[in-house]
């Protein structure tokens, strides 16, 4: 018999224990990410008394794997939309809480006596908490309803986005000789670079890719095709210089936008799960007792540090960010934890040989100590607030109450139309000067050389060539340019602004200049690169060919067909969330500045409240909300009146404050029927019962026996000796000798059995 390879073995023996512990974690009410860690010591060469891993490497191969589709699995649940609708208070809290962390980190990590990269890669650990723990943790605790949770959620998404970048300039500074501000800014305007080029070519092709092929996607091929996708932007990635896990990312980003979001989201978490607990179980696996009792005091005074630093640096985050005291600290005190992104990091620096062994298992250890901590954190806000709250002078208490981002209200200042303004032509000359250096650089790279070669073997020089190139070259990024330079032009601010004041006019025509020459900076580095004439007739050229450009109509009817495609695109599962009612409704925003909100609640299929109306639930009379809206598949019912009935599965969106909220999450979580553990009891059988003289159902008919209402059994028909059983009506009156078939559970035909 053929010997099976190491890997299968290895495979084995680690998902048979992952899922022994992680049945344990669960019944413990542990996060099970610890499972999956416990696991890996487990089955690692420290644990002696058990059977081990035998070729660690491939494990490690499969952990990378599970690493790219942890950050797919991440990108999928991120909204470009959604960041961009945050505003600043998030922004400003996710920034200081990181930068105060990492520098944290390293100072702590200099204290020990570490070297230089083992304490940045501390820092950076040491700045990210845990999306997935701290949500568990919130869910556990029933307060997922509360305020302030989506102001966690919020600052928690941007960190994993940052936490992204982090990884990209930690992989520079490891491959850097040495730290300047030069290296590192030209590290940042790299990523914005790629960044941007991504996410515009993806969202114009990949939702017009799957809009073309809906029809042929079923299950099966559209999880293919999205791995495919993922895996590919990988190996853009490494190719340009980056991690796989950040082109993973990048393009599960990318589908986010798309209407198959969600359908890949179902179908990718599987996968996800699969390759996700190896990388925990390979993290359990470089967890040595050895170092951990060797370094215990580091450990401590990292979990100290992590503690108070999140408490500390946290409320002042989300202070800054405009929150008041009280949810400034239920903020910061549930951060205080690191999760898988400390492990993801301790792996980048493992591989790239830059970091100690040490720090690995260190960190493991923190997570561990400080996830168990989470839940008491989240519980001791309330009381570290009342205890402020009555040592803080009075003065100074109200003023830090009052500190809230200004809501940007809706004015025609001149003020507020120079800053959209500019912010619109910025961001456009931005997006569409990236895309024209991608054209030219894909040309000059790729074309120029073909063009050049059939040039030289027709006509002995390659000019020809140059000339063929860069034709194409300009022809392909004239709507680019064409955009930067007229978009905005005809736009209400810009009408408004020059018909409001003549002084106005003057910086008007500035910004149009300003973008003509950006535009003909371009056009005037195709033709240098590609010719030796003079710099003066080269910008005539440029000037010509611009103007062209801009008189075109066809090109101008190009570009806004591409704009409008791109919008389309990128608005694409906002409108299907519109169409099936998964919206919330306008107003929402407007109940968030007040002290109420509106929330969703999923009905479960075993929910005692399914079949029931509004009226006999009296929502209103047990916790004080309001049900705005039923969402029951691509149905909305809105305003719903008593008489409406709840179906399994119905989405609930109620309107009320937090423990009002809490205490609905709570109702609708413990109104359940109680799971049956006799299944097997409930089997439905066939048995053929002969009545005999003495049996009660003789004289009576059918309906008056009580054979379906008292012993919940169903007559199918009489046996009359023909080739089929005869049906029996409910009127007909059973006789002695009357041989029935009845269908019921085994308990219920033992009772008429007994009878006959």
């Amino acid at each position: 018999m053929a010997e099976l390879p190491s890997l299968v073995k290895d495979l084995a023996l680690i998902l048979v224990v992952a899922g022994f512990v992680t049945l344990l974690f669960k019944k413990l009410k542990q996060p099970l990410v610890l499972g999956y860690i416990v696991a890996g010591f487990l089955v690692s060469p420290h644990m002696p008394y058990l059977m081990s891993v035998v070729d660690k490497a491939n494990i490690h191969t499969w952990a990378d794997i599970g690493v790219i589709f942890l950050l797919f699995a991440l990108g999928l649940d991120f909204s470009i939309k959604k960041i961009l609708k945050m505003g600043a208070s998030p922004i400003i809290a996710a920034s200081t809480i990181i930068l105060c962390m990492i520098t944290l980190g390293i100072v702590v990590g200099y204290s020990f006596g570490w070297k230089e990269m083992d304490c940045i890669f501390l820092g950076g650990m040491l700045a990210i908490s845990s999306t997935t723990i701290i949500y568990k943790a919130l869910n556990d605790m029933g307060l997922t309803q509360q305020g302030f949770v989506p102001t966690v959620m919020s600052v928690l998404i941007l960190e994993d986005i940052l936490a992204i970048v982090m990884m990209v300039m930690l992989s520079t500074i490891a491959s850097g000789t040495n730290l300047n501000g030069a290296q590192l800014f030209g590290s940042i305007a790299k990523i914005g670079f790629f960044l941007v080029l991504w996410f515009v070519i993806g969202l114009f092709a990949i939702p017009l890719f799957l809009r073309s092929t809906r029809k042929l996607l079923n299950s099966e091929t559209l999880l293919v095709v999205s791995l495919g996708l993922c895996c590919l932007m990988a190996v853009i990635s490494t190719q340009v210089g980056f991690s796989a896990a950040f082109g993973a990312f990048v393009m599960g980003s990318i589908l986010a936008e798309t209407i198959e979001a969600d359908k890949i989201i179902r179908l990718v978490d599987p996968v996800k799960n699969l390759f996700g607990a190896i990388f925990f179980v390979s993290v359990g696996m470089l967890v040595d007792p050895h170092i951990l009792i060797s370094y215990a005091v580091p450990i401590l005074l990292l979990v100290l540090t992590i503690l108070l630093g999140q408490a500390i640096f946290g409320t002042i985050g989300f202070l800054l960010g405009g929150q008041s005291l009280k949810n400034a600290m239920r903020c910061g005190f549930s951060m205080a934890q690191i999760g898988e992104f400390a492990f993801i990091i301790a792996s980048l620096g493992l591989s790239l040989h830059v970091i100690s062994d040490h720090l690995y298992p260190v960190v493991v250890a923190v997570s561990v100590i400080t996830t168990f901590l989470t839940p008491y954190m989240i519980r001791a806000a309330e009381p570290s607030y009342n205890f402020i709250i009555e040592h803080l002078p009075k003065k100074w208490v109200r003023r830090i109450n009052h500190i809230q981002t200004e809501t940007p209200e809706e004015n025609t200042t001149g003020h507020n139309q120079w800053h959209e303004l500019i912010k619109k032509m910025l961001t456009n000359t931005v997006i569409y000067g990236i895309l024209s250096a991608a054209v030219i650089a894909i040309m000059f790279s790729l074309t120029l050389p073909i063009c050049r070669k059939f040039s030289v073997e027709w006509t002995g020089t390659h000019w020809a060539g140059n000339a063929v190139c860069g034709f194409l070259t300009i022809a392909f990024i004239s709507p680019f340019l064409r955009s930067i330079v007229m978009k905005q032009n005809h736009s209400e601010a810009f009408k408004t602004l020059w018909m409001d004041r003549r002084i106005n006019r003057l910086p008007l025509i500035a910004t149009i200049l300003a973008r003509v020459v950006i535009a003909i900076s371009f056009i005037f580095y195709v033709c240098n690169y590609l010719t030796r004439f003079q710099h003066a007739f080269i910008i005539a050229i440029a000037i010509g060919v611009l103007i062209l450009m801009l008189l075109s109509r066809r090109l101008k009817e190009r570009s806004i067909k591409l704009e409008r495609l791109f919008i389309q695109n990128l608005r694409s599962r906002d409108i299907e969330a519109q169409v099936k009612g998964k919206k919330k409704p306008l107003f929402a925003d407007h109940l968030i500045d007040r002290d109420i909100h509106i929330s969703n609640f999923n009905l479960p299929e075993d929910s005692l409240w399914a079949g029931k109306t509004l009226r006999s639930l009296r929502l209103r009379n047990r916790f004080g909300v309001h049900i705005s809206s039923i969402l029951r598949g691509s149905l909305r019912l809105n305003i719903p009146n008593g008489e409406t009935i709840l179906f399994p599965g119905d989405t609930l969106q109620a309107i009320g404050n937090d423990e009002q909220l809490t205490a609905l999450s709570r109702a609708i979580k413990s109104e359940q029927q109680p799971e049956d553990t006799e299944i097997e009891k409930r089997e439905m059988k066939l048995r053929r019962v002969t009545l005999s003289e003495s049996s009660p159902f003789i004289g009576k008919t059918l309906k008056e026996s009580g054979i379906r209402d008292k012993y919940n059994c169903m007559v199918v028909g009489v046996d009359e000796g023909q080739d089929n059983l005869t049906l029996i009506t409910p009127s007909r009156c059973l006789q002695a000798g009357d041989v029935l078939w009845i269908v019921g559970e085994e308990s219920n035909l033992a009772k008429i059995l007994t009878l006959n």
